[in-house]
């Protein structure tokens, strides 16, 4: 727990140092947020082991919650994807000065790697928080999990709405909603984490190309 804290404390002093540079993350209410957004990715530990796992996290911007969660949890093996250059960069800083030998950096969009040899159908977990709505994501993220692999969403309080409109993704890709963890960040701000669990392989048309899930989500 010691070696955890170390590591957290000392990543979020490498953020805190870039963002002056780099926006990041919200420069309103800097050292709050950034608390905040540690401790939502930590949630996931609360209700999976992840350890001994391989996991790709989408979008990770400046690291959560699959930075923090590697952090976390050293024996699960971490692939960071980031398209932004000046995130990418950042992420690939990080690893390289804590030392952090369970992460790679995929500087690349996740409709890219889905394709990719080493990418595709080779995680047996997804995570990905504040990147997309569900129907858009399950496009980005099925097609790099194993069959019976799983999935995680950060989502907030109208997640059933977005859960909706994704039925159609979830017949398209071959996969389900395995579980629903309600949690508390803060008194005004319910959380969800949504598992969706893989059950088919993903036909090979999917992902499309770059920015069509996002403009013409299944």
């Amino acid at each position: 727990m010691e070696y955890m804290d170390y590591k957290i404390k000392a990543f979020m002093d490498l953020l805190r140092r870039e963002n002056q540079r780099h926006n990041l993350v919200s420069r309103k209410s800097l050292e709050e947020e950034i608390h905040k957004h540690v401790e939502d990715s930590l949630q996931l530990n609360q209700y999976m082991d992840i350890s001994g796992r391989s996991l790709v996290d989408i979008g990770s911007g400046a690291g959560f919650p699959g930075m923090i969660l590697a952090i976390s949890r050293p024996q699960c093996q971490v692939t960071l994807v980031e398209s932004d250059r000046k995130k990418a960069q950042f992420l690939a800083q990080v690893v390289d000065e804590l030392q952090l030998a369970n992460v790679l950096v995929a500087g690349e969009r996740a409709e890219v790697l889905g394709h990719k040899e080493g990418f595709r159908e080779s995680f047996q977990l997804c995570s990905s928080r504040a990147v997309a709505a569900l129907n858009v994501l399950l496009e980005l993220a099925l097609p790099l999990l194993q069959v019976g692999g799983q999935a995680v969403f950060w989502k907030g309080r109208n997640y059933q709405q977005e859960l909706d409109r994704a039925q159609n993704a979830l017949n398209t890709l071959g996969a389900s909603v395995a579980g629903i963890y309600q949690y508390t960040l803060t008194q005004d701000r319910d959380r969800v984490l949504l598992l969706v669990e893989k059950s088919n392989a993903t036909p090979v048309k999917y992902p499309r190309r770059p920015g069509i899930p996002a403009k013409r989500p299944l």
